[in-house]
């Protein structure tokens, strides 16, 4: 389903708009972080992964995604319901009882798109590791990627599979990192700070690529492909992608504030207006 940047563009608006109504609608989940990420995802599934519809739980063929920080589960439903995985429609039953959207994504009750639970943090690199070394083994050629916020890198089994990544060379392999600099409880430089990321991963073995505009439609696109061209190199490839929590919602970005924090009627209102769309298709 490739589209075009200023389709993309639209999309990611659209996105942005699904994933406040969400969470107003429960009040409940994770704006923040869903907001800064919905150019990765929209990216992702609209310009540079390969992937077969209808959805397939094996894969065979075709690249696969894990959403390690699992919380920012409402950028994922938004972009695999408009990308078709399944009914636009089913977005309005997030986070509500016997619903197949739930707060973290799980797969018990048959989500197409959905491989993986997650939101136990630290968990999804192994995941996307193992998911890429049963590839190299079938003679698939296809690449894993994955996403991870910047907080989850304080979990010790990431680090953990980093050294297996490139002790491996699972070079078939494409990690994200979510660098929008805060977590639950404020800045992660606060918190705990991750100090040189990128010579860390480097030292790790990996092959490392960074980009600054993680809001920007063309630079999310390229950084991506680029990584596409670093694979089957001998190395696994982790980009650090700097993003704005809350951004496209101005009394959103900048804080952490609304990490895990539903708008309100008034705030949803304004949100929707700063998101415009000349023709929306809201659900």
């Amino acid at each position: 389903m490739r589209k075009s940047i200023e389709e993309l563009k639209t999309l990611a608006t659209q996105v942005r708009r699904d994933i406040i109504r969400m969470v107003h609608a429960v009040n409940s989940g994770h704006p923040g972080g869903s907001l800064g990420c919905a150019e990765y995802f929209v990216a992702l599934y609209g310009k540079v992964m390969n992937y077969k519809l209808p959805f397939n739980m094996e894969g065979n063929g075709e690249d696969l995604f894990f959403l390690s920080n699992g919380h920012i589960s409402p950028v994922f439903y938004s972009t695999l319901a408009r990308f078709g995985f399944f009914p636009i429609d089913e977005l309005k039953t997030f986070r509500k009882l016997d619903s197949r959207l739930q707060g973290h994504p799980t797969t018990h009750e048959g989500l197409p798109g959905i491989r993986v639970a997650s939101g136990s943090l630290g968990q999804g690199l192994s995941v996307a590791l193992g998911a890429a070394q049963a590839k190299k083994l079938n003679g698939d050629d296809s690449i894993v990627y994955s996403l991870h916020g910047d907080g989850e890198l304080q979990e010790g089994q990431i680090w953990e599979a980093l050294m297996y990544g490139a002790a491996k060379k699972v070079d078939n392999v494409i990690m994200t990192i979510d660098y929008n600099g805060r977590q639950i409880d404020g800045d992660t430089d606060d918190v705990l700070s991750l100090g040189d990321l990128y010579a860390k991963l480097e030292a790790f073995g990996w092959k490392v690529l960074e980009e600054k505009n993680g809001n920007e439609m063309e630079a999310v696109v390229a950084i991506l492909e680029r990584a596409k061209s670093e694979t089957g190199n001998g190395k696994p490839v982790a980009i650090i992608l700097h993003t704005e929590m809350g951004f496209g919602i101005d009394y959103m970005v900048g804080t952490h504030a609304w990490h895990g924090k539903a708008p309100n009627d008034e705030q949803l209102a304004l949100g929707i207006k700063q998101l415009y769309l000349e023709a929306p298709e809201d659900y």
